[in-house]
């Protein structure tokens, strides 16, 4: 159960007895179907929460996981444009595999359309200036390395944009809602 209901439900409890004997119309009823609304409301509130910040999280992963593959220390500019080319064009192959198993003359399918629509998403970021956590500063990745996953330490990184021309320009985080 939720929060506001649980507690609800024991201060109910608590004056009344089971919750059987309180009667459908009364205050007590009410205050459960109040309790009960409010989280719902709160819960919709966070899920939706947390599917917008989840591809900033999965993008940071994707970097802390380059590297710690490389065990580079400091990217200089063309490794840094390197990885990000990665992330960007990282879903190509299952795009080129969705394409082949395509049958000639049929629609695309949804995953088909969806990867479009991603991956053009992504190039468009890059080219106006795509936001990252800054991999030129020691002392940034090696903050990156310990990251735990969490949204709430994403805020102790130094976060860039950059371009594909390779123009490097601090961010703020968590990004502007354009």
């Amino acid at each position: 159960m939720n929060r506001t209901l649980e507690k609800t439900r024991k201060q109910i409890v608590k004056k009344k007895g089971p919750l059987g004997t309180v009667h459908e119309g009364s205050r007590d009823s009410r205050r459960l179907r109040k309790a009960l609304a409010r989280d719902g409301r709160l819960g919709k509130l966070a899920a939706n929460r947390k599917k917008q910040e989840q591809p900033l999280v999965d993008r940071t992963s994707f970097f802390q996981d380059s590297i710690r593959e490389t065990g580079i220390e400091a990217f200089d500019e063309e490794q840094f444009l390197a990885a990000i080319k990665s992330f960007v064009h990282q879903h190509d192959e299952e795009m080129d595999d969705l394409k082949q198993a395509r049958r000639p003359g049929r629609p695309a399918s949804m995953r088909e359309d969806t990867l479009k629509v991603k991956i053009a998403a992504l190039e468009k970021e890059f080219q106006n200036g795509f936001m990252v956590p800054d991999l030129t500063s020691k002392d940034n990745v090696s903050a990156l390395e310990k990251w735990d996953g969490t949204w709430l330490h994403l805020n102790s990184l130094n976060w860039v944009r950059i371009t594909n021309a390779g123009a490097l320009r601090p961010a703020a985080f968590p990004p502007n809602k354009d």
